[in-house]
Formats: structure tokens, sequence, C-alpha cells
């Protein structure tokens, strides 16, 4: 199982809810969770993959507990400035860089047992 959490809680970006559901994934039920709620109802991760840019790595959340860390830097699309075709385009991107690096881990982990 897979799941998303951040440094805090809070709503779904709306442009990935419109660019994962032009894939025919919709998250609009979703809720942003929080790294530390997680952690409190007792989640344990045998992988955990931080996902922030150089920039903001020292705002990235470190989730507690024995698990392999991955960190992949990429940018964060709410902060991203341009039009909203700009914006819209930067996030489909991230969502496709996201999307590559979830195929190469699971092939890495497929191909290692």
């Amino acid at each position: 199982m897979a799941e998303s959490g951040g440094i805090e809680s809070g709503k779904l970006n709306p442009l990935a809810v419109d660019v994962m559901a032009e894939i025919g994934i919709d998250i609009s039920h979703y809720k942003a969770k929080s790294v530390f709620d997680l952690h409190k109802e007792g989640r344990h991760y045998d992988y955990v993959v931080a996902v922030c840019d150089e920039g903001n790595a020292a705002r990235c959340p470190v989730f507690p507990g024995q698990h392999h860390r991955l960190h992949w830097s990429l940018e964060d699309p709410s902060s991203f400035e341009g039009s909203p075709e700009e914006k819209l385009a930067f996030t489909r991107r991230i969502r496709d860089q996201i999307k590559a690096l979830v195929i190469q881990f699971i092939d890495k982990t497929d191909a290692s047992k």
C-alpha cells in the first residue's frame, strides 16, 4: 500500500487533482495528511520516499522508524508561478516525473526479489 503525507495536513492542490483526473485517477476525495499523524496512527513502512527539491530539503518531512529512505528531488507544483496554463503544464510535468520514478522503483524492487 502507498500513502502520501507532508509536513502539514490540509487541502490538496486543485491542479494536482485536475492533472490526475486527466489520466483517470480521482484523488478529489483524498485529504492531505501529515506524516506526524500517520506516525501517531502507528503506521510502519518498508520504504519512505521524500519528494522535495534541493532548496526545500530542510523542510522535507522525516518519518521515524526503520525503513529504507529514498529522496526524489522534485519541485513543488504549488510554488510555481505563472499563468494558469503554465501552472497546469508544470503540474503535469511533475506528475509525469513522479510516474516515471514510481515505475523505476517498482522495476528495481521486482528485479531484486
